[in-house]
């Protein structure tokens, strides 16, 4: 029998005509829809708005992408926001093109100055955006620079920003008055290198960020962006902990945002990085007793103190002069408040120091003291801070916030010197009162010398051990701060309205119906129907019950913490009503099966802000900590593990830029950017690490140096997406010449995808044919973003012989043993995963229009074979003492099932609607 990949055999085997022109009639009338943008008689360059959240209450700045048709707006259009106030240009720049230079992805900022033009926030998210032949908002740009230092001025606010030297910022001054001074990176590490003994006192060492490089990324009337780079020294000129900074501006504006990122590079046995921070020194003059401080709760509460109280005395100064005091607003000196206040107020004691301490996601702690050298005295417990605080005086002053500030414990805010002409406030991302960072490996390696011992060991607990894989050697983090300089003392509510401003950013977005009509992120997902069949409506329910479980697991099992926060769990331990946090590879989820995709398209579906917001989440965690930036293993990221760095397998699948897409295009981050960036060229790692568990696979035997062996399904599918994304971004023709090159060498391969993998010429991208005949097929090849890279490249990079090996894969990896037989010469076997690949299925017969494997694709979903049924999701209440406090388990629901879940009841829905089975479904 002849053996290979035959398309003429192939589709004569599974395909069936009947029936198939409805359905490729619809296919081709909905891609026209998306390319024209027709939806109910609105236009293909007029894109809606809203507000993710509604409406903000406080609003500093804000910056959106949206998505536009091919060929609908052309690269040199400027854009404006258009409503019933007419219309406002808008600061723009492109983030994606279409292969015939179109934009796909445009940026826009949205100023204060901007938001008030287009009638407030409001009216904002009932605009219009739309292409406007080159028009620009008009105004100076923010920044200037000199030879030194780079100005910028928003109106309200003045910042001067050093070019090099060991301070992020020199001044930033509100309305010319200099207001804060001397912005700088800290970091605190005890290092225990002259010895093992824990109970003997560590040396202490301190470090202050030293500035490499200074940047003007942005520079335009609405929003400018400055880029900071280096790493932290000490008096030795010991350098650890590289770090990127980026400080945000917008016109209108007294806020300066900061998104601060570092890498891990220090020897987690030897150093302990005991605090991470960012300080600056905040000039105060007047009275002690008109000095403010405020601190507010994750509920909106708001602590409120004077540095020198009026209130409480054994004399009174009157009623309206305590409540005035108390609100923060001006009050008569000490001589005007009469001989006793003239005479003893000094005798008051002046709270100086002020420490807020979140060392757990569940409390905290407020201190005070007068002075160095003086004791602590209690002054608030609570649950949860929300990191924002305030220090100033009735003129004027400076709030302060840490986003995800408990979420990312343990967190700390100083306030220091307060009762001086100059105070300090230190805001800590890793609290120096808390117990020291230890990232040492959680195991001693357990004896596992060699590899058959390795591999007994995966085979109990689903850790692959390899010595030296297990370091957090080139982690990274992302943390968020927010500055802002206010001409008065905050009401409460006015300060609880910035905090939850810098906890939840306004984010303008377009709607699910445009992202749809524009044709991004793949065919396997649509906005939600209104009024859904009964059988849709069903699963539209358990849509929304497994997102609600997840995120209620994560509050529930407190899935916090500093190097945590983002992430979920892998697998549940029913026995002791825990999930595995401390077995092995089912521990933390890393993304395994595509986590972070199910939750944004569930939030493209959907439409809630708070499927967003855990999305977003999720990306910021997965990007930085589950993937090593610097050192032999970057970048690729690590398989999942109790320690998210653990397990030995590097993988491309992993670091894939595909997760990432969504929160970049959405958001225009430059971070996510620059780390999408650094997968580019990732491919070329797998020369120095297999990537698939030490199991079958082998470096190529000739010219290593310039190819390596990479899988069609987990690894290929992260470069191409790494590829497709730096083609569209910069539109340089190398990257699709790339990406042609590697389609076209696996559709040639003699069984196309069932191949299973191929040695790649890294210069080229193309794969060196098979000829071995070797058919090679897992479970795994699809599960993580291939089946949507490979959508988006059907759409962007047409290659007819790529597209039928892709349906071929589609169709057969799910047909019977004889229609194997029949296409590849041989069954495939038993293969895992059924349910995941039916929405690979319902693509094929999208695509072909076949009806019959649309309805198999469902048949085959609704089986949940190696997935979940209806029945999985229900959760019971387990209540103390049989646990620490009471928990809702859901025995069932493990992460790879829900993901794969998730993806397969989503895109069915996109792709096969109208074929869902009206009986009720197991």
């Amino acid at each position: 029998m002849k053996r290979g990949f035959d398309r003429r055999t192939f589709f004569k085997t599974v395909s069936l005509a009947l029936g198939a022109a409805p359905l490729r009639d619809a296919a081709a009338r909905d891609d026209a829809r998306r390319r024209d943008g027709d939806n109910d008689g609105d236009s293909p360059t007029s894109a809606p708005l809203q507000w993710l959240d509604g409406a903000p209450d406080d609003f500093a700045g804000t910056t959106w992408g949206v998505p536009w048709p091919q060929g609908a707006v052309r690269s040199a259009s400027g854009f404006v926001l258009r409503g019933g106030d007419g219309t406002q240009p808008v600061q723009s720049w492109p983030l994606a093109t279409w292969p015939d230079g179109s934009i796909k992805w445009s940026a826009h900022a949205l100023a204060p100055d901007d938001l008030q033009r287009v009638g407030g926030s409001g009216n904002a998210g009932r605009c219009t955006l739309e292409p406007a032949n080159g028009e620009t908002p008009n105004g100076p740009a923010l920044a200037t620079q000199t030879a030194d230092a780079i100005q910028l001025d928003t109106g309200p606010l003045q910042c001067v920003v050093p070019r090099s030297g060991d301070t992020l910022f020199r001044t930033i001054s509100r309305r010319g008055a200099a207001t804060l001074r001397d912005g700088r990176l800290i970091v605190l590490a005890d290092d225990r290198r002259d010895t093992d003994d824990e109970t003997q006192t560590p040396t202490r060492s301190r470090y202050r960020g030293q500035i490499d490089t200074v940047t003007l990324e942005q520079n335009g009337p609405s929003r400018a962006v400055v880029k900071l780079t280096g790493a932290h020294r000490d008096d030795r000129s010991h350098r650890v902990l590289p770090f990127v900074v980026r400080l945000y501006f917008y016109r209108g504006s007294d806020n300066v945002r900061a998104v601060h990122s570092l890498v891990y590079d220090v020897d987690p046995t030897h150093t302990f990085i005991r605090g991470i921070g960012l300080r600056f020194s905040a000039p105060l003059d007047g009275e002690l007793h008109e000095r403010h401080v405020r601190f507010v709760g994750d509920n909106g509460g708001v602590f409120a103190e004077a540095v020198r109280g009026l209130t409480g005395l054994r004399r009174s100064p009157g009623h309206e002069i305590e409540a005035a005091q108390v609100a923060g607003h001006a009050v008569p000196s000490a001589t005007e408040l009469g001989p006793v206040f003239a005479k003893e107020l000094r005798f008051v004691p002046a709270f100086g120091d002020y420490t807020l301490l979140q060392p757990t996601p569940d409390g905290f702690t407020i201190e005070k003291r007068t002075q160095a050298g003086c004791g602590w005295i209690h002054s608030a417990s609570g649950t949860r801070a929300a990191g924002t605080g305030y220090l100033g005086t009735p003129g004027g002053g400076v709030a302060f916030g840490i986003r995800h500030f408990w979420q990312s414990f343990p967190a700390q805010i100083d306030i220091a010197n307060a009762q001086t002409d100059t105070a300090t406030v230190t805001l800590w991302l890793w609290a120096p009162n808390a117990p020291a960072m230890d990232l040492r490996p959680y195991h001693d390696g357990l004896g596992e010398t060699t590899y058959e011992l390795q591999r007994d060991a995966l085979d109990i607990t689903y850790e692959d051990y390899e010595p030296g894989f297990m370091t957090p050697y080139g982690v990274a983090r992302t943390s968020e701060i927010e500055l802002q300089l206010l001409a008065t003392t905050p009401t409460p509510a006015q300060l609880a309205a910035i905090s939850r401003r810098i906890q939840a950013p306004p984010q303008l977005v377009a709607p699910g119906a445009w992202l749809d009509r524009a044709g991004v992120f793949s065919p396997y997902w649509r906005p939600a129907e209104r009024g859904p069949a009964p059988a849709a409506a069903r699963l539209e329910h358990y849509l929304g019950w497994v997102f609600d479980y997840y995120r209620a697991q994560v509050e529930q099992r407190k899935w916090y913490g500093f190097w945590n926060y983002g992430d979920v769990m892998h697998t549940y331990d029913a026995s002791r009503h825990v999930w595995r946090y401390d077995v092995g590879g089912f521990a933390w989820d890393n993304g395994e099966l595509s986590t972070e995709i199910w939750l944004w398209h569930y939030y493209l579906h959907s439409g809630r802000a708070d499927a967003f917001r855990m999305a977003e989440a999720m990306t910021r965690h997965c990007s930085e900590v589950d993937v090593h930036h610097i050192g032999p293993f970057s970048p690729l990221g690590s398989r999942h593990d109790v320690q998210h760095w653990g397990d030995s397998a590097k993988q491309l699948r992993v670091s894939t830029v595909f997760n990432h897409r969504f929160f970049y295009y959405l958001t225009a981050d430059e971070r996510v950017g620059d780390l999408m960036r650094e997968q580019v060229n990732a491919v070329e790692r797998l020369r120095q690490i297999l990537p698939g568990r030490k199991i079958g696979e082998r470096f190529p035997e000739q010219d290593p140096e310039h190819h390596a062996t990479v899988s069609f399904g987990t690894d290929w599918g992260a470069v191409a997406s790494a590829w497709l994304t730096e083609w569209e971004r910069t539109g340089d023709p190398a990257w699709r010449e790339k990406l042609r090159a590697s389609m076209e060498s696996i559709a040639g391969q003699p069984h196309g995808f069932f191949t299973g993998a191929g040695v790649m010429d890294l210069r080229t991208g193309r794969f060196l044919r098979d000829t071995t005949g070797t058919i090679s097929v897992s479970h795994l090849s699809a599960a993580f973003g291939l089946p949507e890279v490979c959508g988006e490249l059907l759409r962007t990079l047409p290659v007819p012989a790529f597209r039928d090996a892709w349906l071929q894969y589609c169709t057969l990896y799910s047909a019977s043993a004889d229609e194997q037989q029949a296409a590849l010469g041989q069954s495939l076997g038993k293969l895992n995963l059924s349910q995941g690949h039916a929405r690979l299925l319902a693509f094929a017969g999208r695509e072909t229009g076949r009806p019959d494997l649309l309805q198999r694709a469902w048949a085959q979903f609704f089986a949940g074979k190696a997935g979940s049924t209806y029945a999985d999701f229900e959760s019971r209440r387990i209540r103390v003492p049989d646990v620490l406090y009471d928990i809702d388990e859901a025995r069932r629901v493990s992460t790879n099932s829900t993901a794969q879940w998730g993806l397969g009841a989503i895109g069915l829905l996109a792709l096969a609607a109208p074929q869902i089975p009206a009986e009720d479904a197991p």
